[in-house]
């Protein structure tokens, strides 16, 4: 945080989107399939069907959080023919993740 302060030129509080936006990323990372979907996608992109023989949950419970991670920016898709493929949507997701899992492990 304090590198992204100064980086930015941050002074004081971000306004009031900011930070309801920033929650609502936080939030999505409070769901423990979620958790699992993004550990997954870590390891290599995925259809919902090897997501979903990854961590041993049916094909719709995917679709539905792949949804919500989508809406957060946190997952991205490409169509490959009839397939669509899920991966992270870009660095800062593995760094999310990484510090958390470093958070955790302390």
């Amino acid at each position: 945080m304090e590198e992204y302060i100064k980086e930015e030129g941050y002074t004081g509080m971000p306004d009031e989107q900011i930070i309801s936006e920033l929650a609502e990323v936080f939030k999505t990372f409070g769901d423990s399939t979620r958790i699992k979907i993004l550990f997954s996608l870590a390891k290599k992109e995925m259809c919902v069907g090897e997501i979903a023989d990854f961590v041993d949950m049916s094909q719709s419970a995917i679709s539905h959080q792949l949804k919500i991670l989508k809406q957060k920016k946190l997952v991205k898709s490409q169509r490959d023919g009839k397939q669509i493929i899920y991966s992270l949507a870009d660095d800062h997701v593995y760094t999310i993740i990484g510090q958390g899992l470093d958070h955790v492990k302390e």
